[in-house]
């Protein structure tokens, strides 16, 4: 009840304040039994009901009206979430979803990357509400950032339901940062609890990149790290540049950067490469428009004889 009241008191959005009310009325629903002293029986005899019982029936009704209310509308903002997932992938968006324990840094971190102005303090469930910044990638590549809920251990049930729309964001992403506190002994826990959630959300196959924050606070940097595990400080910024060129690395290539001199009669081209990709400069010179643009994949084969390789 400690971690429901938590959670009430961090919601700011109206999807956030719905989620937590949700899981709330369901934790509450069969407990009713026994609160305050006029919920016991005056008799003993078969059909006996006292001014108690009509009461405890009546909240129940109550409750199981409000817990229906909520899921309607909960799942009107889950089909608009869906929606936007859908045309996310329809247009090619690129998301990463950074999840991982309660308090070890997600929104100070994605501030530092995108300013994105959330909400960062030290204490538990700073956040509740998703948050979608973009981030540019030094090789041109746009992709969208988004700050989940916290977790903890034994995250309770009706809480894991309520803001299963919300953490599904991290099971349709692209990319997951996994991030935890590397001064915090309970680092490899707090690892697993986040994969325990993603393996029940049915998002075992999305690449993780494991992100060991806090590294400030270590006396030695740990060496010999896994594969996709990155030490950083998102409070210093130390180890940014090796966690972007880790998540240009992890993703699927479906952009190539290239300089083109494509010849005025072809200039055409140009527009198609603004739709899926961009242009970072381009000159015009007597053969053609000398242009340095990041090309998607799906019409490579257009642009491949005005590649310049002077």
């Amino acid at each position: 009840m400690l971690i429901l009241d938590i959670f009430a008191q961090r919601a700011n959005t109206s999807e956030g304040r719905l989620q937590v009310e949700l899981a709330q009325q369901k934790y509450l629903l069969p407990r009713l039994m026994g609160i305050g002293n006029d919920l016991s029986r005056l008799g003993g005899g078969i059909g006996t009901r006292g001014p108690g019982e009509t009461k405890l029936e009546s909240d129940r009704r109550h409750i199981r009206r409000r817990i229906q209310s909520l899921e309607e509308q909960l799942d009107k903002l889950e089909n608009k979430r869906k929606l936007l997932r859908t045309r996310r992938k329809k247009d090619g968006i690129t998301t990463v979803a950074i999840v991982g324990y309660t308090n070890v840094g997600k929104s100070t971190l994605l501030n530092a990357l995108t300013d994105a102005g959330v909400l960062a303090e030290n204490k538990l469930f700073a956040t509740l509400d998703p948050t979608s910044r973009a981030l540019e990638l030094p090789n041109g590549r746009t992709v969208i950032l988004i700050d989940t809920v916290g977790l903890i251990r034994r995250l309770p049930h009706h809480l894991v339901e309520a803001f299963k729309s919300t953490l599904e964001e991290a099971a349709n992403a692209d990319i997951v940062l996994n991030v935890c506190d590397a001064s915090n002994e309970e680092m490899p826990e707090q690892i697993a609890v986040t994969k325990e959630l993603m393996y029940s959300l049915g998002a075992e196959s999305v690449p993780v990149i494991t992100v060991m924050n806090k590294c400030d606070k270590l006396d030695n940097v740990p060496v010999g790290l896994e594969n996709n595990t990155v030490l950083i400080s998102a409070k210093t910024g130390y180890g940014f540049d090796n966690l972007v060129k880790t998540i240009e690395k992890t993703l699927e290539p479906s952009q190539k950067r290239l300089i083109l001199l494509v010849p005025y009669s072809n200039s055409g081209i140009l527009n198609e490469i603004r739709i899926d990709g961009k242009i970072f400069s381009e000159e015009y010179i007597a053969e053609g428009t000398l242009v340095d643009a990041l090309v998607d994949i799906k019409i490579l084969h257009k642009v491949k004889d005005f590649i310049y390789n002077k």
